[in-house]
Formats: C-alpha cells, sequence, structure tokens
C-alpha cells in the first residue's frame, strides 16, 4: 500500500516509498487487477489534483503509512510536518467546510505534487512522475474515503477525461 504524507493543500506528496535496506527508499508495489477500477485502463496518466478531495490532508493515517522520519532527512522538516498535525489527525490548515488550503500559495515544499520534489523525497525519476503520483493519490483516497467513494470516483474521472484529451489532441 502506498502512503501519503502531505499537508495543507489538495496536493499530495507520497511517501509510498518506505525505506527500505540501506536506507534506500523503496518504490511502491502496485498488484495488477482483472479491472479498471481504480487503476489506469493503459492510456498513460497525467497527474493533476481534484478539488474538494482534500485526502492528501489528514496527516496522521495509522501505522500502514510511512512516518515523517522516514521520509524526511532534514530534522527541521520533521519538525514542521509534525507541528501540522491536528488532534484529529488533519492539517491544521485544512478547512475541512469547504474542503480547502488556507495557506495553499504559502504552503510547505512537501505538500506539493511535483517532479522535482518526488525526485527529491522518493528518488523517482521524473519520466515516472505522473503513474506513482495517480497511484498515491488513488490509494490515499481509498485509506481515507474508501475504495467506492465519491473522492475516487471524482480523482479516476478526473485523470481518465486529462489523459483523454491528450490522446485525442483536445
Amino acid at each position: 500500500m502506498s502512503h501519503i504524507t502531505a499537508l495543507p493543500s489538495f496536493e499530495i506528496v507520497c511517501s509510498a516509498h518506505k525505506v527500505g535496506r540501506k536506507g534506500k527508499k523503496t518504490a511502491p508495489k502496485t498488484k495488477p487487477s482483472k479491472d479498471t477500477m481504480g487503476f489506469s485502463s493503459g492510456r498513460k496518466e497525467i497527474w493533476r489534483c481534484v478539488e474538494s478531495c482534500g485526502a492528501c490532508c489528514k496527516l496522521a493515517k495509522g501505522p500502514a503509512f510511512a512516518t515523517p522520519e522516514e521520509i524526511f532527512s532534514d530534522p527541521s522538516d520533521i519538525e514542521l510536518y509534525r507541528s501540522l498535525i491536528g488532534p484529529d489527525g488533519w492539517c491544521i490548515h485544512y478547512e475541512k467546510n469547504t474542503r480547502t488550503c488556507s495557506i495553499y500559495p504559502d504552503r510547505p515544499y512537501f505538500c506539493r505534487v511535483e517532479p522535482d520534489i518526488f525526485k527529491k523525497l522518493y528518488g523517482i525519476e521524473n519520466r515516472k512522475f505522473n503513474k506513482e503520483a495517480c497511484s498515491c493519490c488513488r490509494d490515499t483516497i481509498k485509506a481515507i474515503y474508501g475504495p467506492n467513494s465519491k473522492e475516487l470516483n471524482n480523482f479516476n474521472t478526473s485523470i481518465n477525461d486529462s489523459s483523454s484529451a491528450l490522446s485525442t489532441g483536445v
């Protein structure tokens, strides 16, 4: 299962990569599925954030997810991350009633889903960014809202729409 550690935004930073042997972060393992519910249908997916989700803003997700110490090498990042966890496990900057981030333009770097950040934190090459970001989003949405949630459906629809538009030139 992939792990997400994101902060106050609709974007995520995937911590799907637990620290393995010799301190190297390992890529998540995705099991093939006979159906496509929650998974790619074969075309190249382009990651994009879906508004009104916020699954990445649930910072305290439990023992199945990587800890800040497993993700960050800089102690100040660990401290910042921990300072953002509210008593209910959600980011203190996440506005649950509007599902928005109150500091979105100024959110920490690790709240941003960008190729360079995935490379820095998880060692994911730019060419694999979209695949990994989509996988991390799906796993986090499933963990927070469930595998049959409207949030997962919205994400999959958005990704499929963006992939279709690219393949048809729309």
